[in-house]
């Protein structure tokens, strides 16, 4: 999996890097059919964001944090990613399946009384 690190009014040490490897790597090994996930990171006046994209099965998830602490808001991040990623799997296994098709009984549609209207 290729992750794309980009930042805004930060410099990307080799540290933040590996860590933000490391960590998003860890979603890959979950989910192998992810290509790339792009990871935006921005320092601000007293906080860090970390805004995370990725397409996965026909559909982008985005998901965003924000800390005071940068190592904590990549954390965060890929928790909220992995749950994004865990609940789009849910949807698309549970569209695989066949839905149960509710049939009256023939028996209940002739017992039903016909409504004379005045």
């Amino acid at each position: 999996m290729q992750i794309n690190l980009s930042g805004h009014h930060v410099e990307l040490t080799d540290a933040i890097r590996n860590i933000a490897n490391e960590k998003f790597q860890k979603i890959a090994s979950h989910y192998p059919h992810l290509d790339s996930v792009d990871v935006y990171l921005t320092v601000e006046k007293h906080e860090q964001k970390v805004e995370a994209t990725t397409q996965y099965r026909g559909a982008t998830l985005a998901v965003q944090s924000s800390k005071t602490d940068l190592y904590a808001a990549i954390g965060d991040s890929v928790r909220k990613l992995e749950s994004a990623l865990s609940h789009r799997k849910g949807i698309t296994k549970a569209n695989l399946h066949e839905k149960p098709i509710l049939e009256q009984p023939e028996e209940a549609i002739e017992e039903e009384p016909e409504y004379k209207g005045a």
